[in-house]
């Protein structure tokens, strides 16, 4: 394994740099191939884009793969970043021709800011009003064209007049396999410069949780354990660098347990709402819903019911706690 320097600011190293780079979700690949395509035969910018998923399944990695694959400059906020009118009206008026502009967590922008918004996508023009009361009066600028591209994790809280003005496409980022992800963590050990074998990254990839956010964050970590005990980054030093960090061998990590657990132990194995786990666990409702549970669901651990989140059979098996059927 190399022990050269390298530069501390690698998760941008390690974003593809080319479509046949970036690993699955091929059908979005395959749209967007066709959308930009066509848009560049046309000499027409390209129409607005909106991702959404979990965190990590790399919606801001193929957003910058969009734009350097058009060749277009790429300009990045969030929607907790915008928080005044002003605020977007200086981004939209500070654009070029051509230019992308990337919104993540756009669900979080408030609604004075949507209704800016929309002029400017459909129609390419910001309304601006000056002045409060009768004397009152708008003001209408002339945008250059561009591409909004935007991500959410939550798209059940964006509006629907903003979701139907992504003309482009709204395309739903899926889990990857854990080949996609083995894959995936060969890819960044070579661009990262780190001999690792097979059997190592199968060690990594089942653990991942189908992210290749966390898969490379595993990567880096192992690395990390392997170069402190000068060793080599085998099986054996995944293991133990994994189990340092507090991963199982499910993937599951400390938070993970913490919600089971305690929908076993306090709850009976549930039913329980996500509110009363939020309180119990000490973690913020957000962090449950949108990172624990959709992995716990997919492996089998977790079931949401009308009355509430239950854990399975599985999650008692795995945790070595006894299952008892009238427990319901």
């Amino acid at each position: 394994m190399s022990t050269e320097k390298s530069n501390p600011i690698i998760d941008p190293q390690l974003r593809p740099n080319t479509w046949d780079e970036y690993i699955g979700q091929q059908k979005i690949k395959d749209n967007l191939h066709i959308l930009l395509t066509a848009a560049k035969k046309r000499g027409d910018q390209p129409e607005h884009i909106l991702f959404y998923g979990p965190p990590g399944l790399g919606k801001t990695t193929i957003s910058h793969l969009i734009a350097k694959e058009s060749g277009r400059n790429i300009k990045i906020t969030s929607g907790p970043a915008i928080e005044k009118v002003g605020d977007l009206a200086s981004i939209l008026t500070n654009l070029a021709n051509g230019d992308i502009l990337f919104i993540d967590e756009i669900h979080r922008l408030n609604n004075n800011i949507e209704e800016i918004l929309y002029p400017a996508m459909e129609s390419g023009v910001l309304d601006i009003i000056i002045g409060k009361g009768p004397s009152a009066r708008t003001i209408q600028l002339d945008l250059p064209p561009f591409t909004l591209i935007a991500a959410t994790t939550k798209i059940a809280m964006m509006s629907s007049p903003l979701r139907s003005r992504f003309s482009g496409g709204v395309f739903k980022l899926e889990f990857y396999t854990e080949n996609e992800i083995a894959q995936i963590i060969k890819q960044s050990a070579q661009k990262l410069n780190i001999t690792i074998l097979d059997e190592t990254v199968d060690e990594i990839a089942k653990r991942a949780r189908y992210t290749p956010r966390t898969a490379n964050y595993f990567l880096k970590r192992c690395r990390d354990y392997a170069e402190v005990h000068e060793t080599d980054l085998d099986k054996n030093s995944v293991l133990q660098s994994l189990d340092l960090i507090g991963v199982d061998e499910e993937g599951l990590q400390q938070i993970d347990r913490d919600v089971l657990l305690t929908i076993i132990e306090k709850f009976n194995g549930g039913p329980v709402g996500l509110k009363t786990i939020a309180t119990a666990t000490h973690e913020e409702i957000d962090s449950i819903e949108s990172v624990v549970e959709p992995y716990l669901i997919q492996k089998g651990f977790l079931e949401l019911t009308p009355r509430g989140r239950t854990a399975t059979v599985a999650a008692y098996e795995h945790l070595g706690k006894e299952f008892i059927k009238n427990n319901r």
